[in-house]
């Protein structure tokens, strides 16, 4: 039988109401979650690990860094099969997405949480984790990628986003849609995933800023960054990747420092392109140096650079490369 590690790191998954404040806090053990999975023994051996214990808010980049040094360990294991990977769901895409840049192994990392506590009717913990545990099992997972797991659907950590902040289907695939589904235990792959990239470094840089695009922004809050000695900037771009022209100068005088700025859209769907040639327009933008980011959201734009910044440094045309051109990066 396989043996799959679960690594719990805290999330609505492992709380309960507190009656003394009647609020959810981090209040179940490993061990608990795992007793409500009834007959997992069936498919997989399961050897628990906690990580950690906390809300998806407490979440930092360098635990996301630190998680996935510690499952590039338990997938070095010959007698592990997959791992779990249990979060809570505010930040759950953006600690996926970096496990899914960082750990380079054909063996299944499924990442999954609960939108609802142990305290509420239909706790969906136990169900999400059963069926993230028959997916690490399944051959068919293999080289696919960090997935995400929950209310039976399975998406690729680089397309997923969070999109409802009470429904059990919050997470979802824009544009592209799951890569599968888990029925009945048996997971069934439609298509397989449109990008991976990894890049290999144990350190990451933690100076990077994300700014939404509203109109009427000037450079005052880009100003703000560099004055504070940012490393990187995402801009959070209106429409096809365009900026309010009062933006302009703070971003030459950021590109003149070699702080590296890569634009999206805070559209919900598609892709940045260099458009529309007016003031503060893609054209102008990428003229200036401005790295495109493709269909990536401003959350994950950032965390795609806070790693690149860790394993190059300020080499901006390896950076450009990292966002820009559709390769498996070694």
């Amino acid at each position: 039988m396989k043996k799959v590690a679960v690594v719990f790191n805290g999330g609505t998954i492992s709380m309960k109401v507190d009656p003394r404040i009647k609020a959810a806090v981090p209040s179940l053990t490993g061990e608990d979650i795992m007793s409500m999975v009834t007959g997992i023994e069936e498919f997989a051996t399961v050897e628990s690990y906690t990580f950690s214990n906390v809300p998806s808010p407490h979440m930092t980049p360098l635990n996301m860094m630190e998680l996935s040094k510690f499952i590039r360990k338990l997938l070095d294991r010959d007698d592990i099969s997959g791992v779990v990977v249990t979060h809570g769901t505010d930040t759950l895409e953006e600690t996926a997405y970096l496990l899914d840049l960082t750990i380079n192994n054909e063996k299944p990392v499924i990442v999954t949480g609960s939108m609802r506590s142990s305290s509420e009717l239909g706790y969906d913990g136990p169900a999400n984790l059963a069926a993230s545990i028959c997916t690490a099992i399944t051959q068919e997972a293999r080289g696919k990628g960090v997935l995400v797991c929950l209310n039976d659907e399975l998406n690729c950590a680089s397309e997923v986003t969070k999109s409802n902040s009470m429904s059990l289907n919050t997470f979802k695939s824009p544009y592209f849609g799951p890569v599968g589904i888990v029925d009945n235990n048996e997971v069934i792959f439609y298509r397989d995933t449109l990008k991976k990239q990894h890049i290999k470094t144990d350190v990451i840089e933690t100076k990077v800023d994300l700014i939404k695009c509203v109109s009427g922004l000037d450079s005052r809050i880009i100003d703000y960054y560099i004055s504070q000695g940012d490393k990187g900037l995402v801009i959070e771009g209106l429409g096809r990747g365009n900026i309010p022209p009062d933006m302009v100068d703070g971003v030459k005088r950021a590109l003149d420092k070699e702080i590296p700025i890569v634009l999206v859209s805070r559209c919900y769907e598609s892709r940045v392109l260099d458009t529309y040639g007016y003031h503060g327009g893609g054209k102008e933008l990428k003229n200036m140096g401005v790295i495109f980011g493709d269909n990536l959201p401003g959350q994950k734009a950032r965390i795609k650079l806070m790693v690149a910044l860790g394993a190059y440094g300020n080499d901006n045309k390896k950076i450009r490369e990292i966002f820009e051109k559709d390769h498996y990066i070694k």
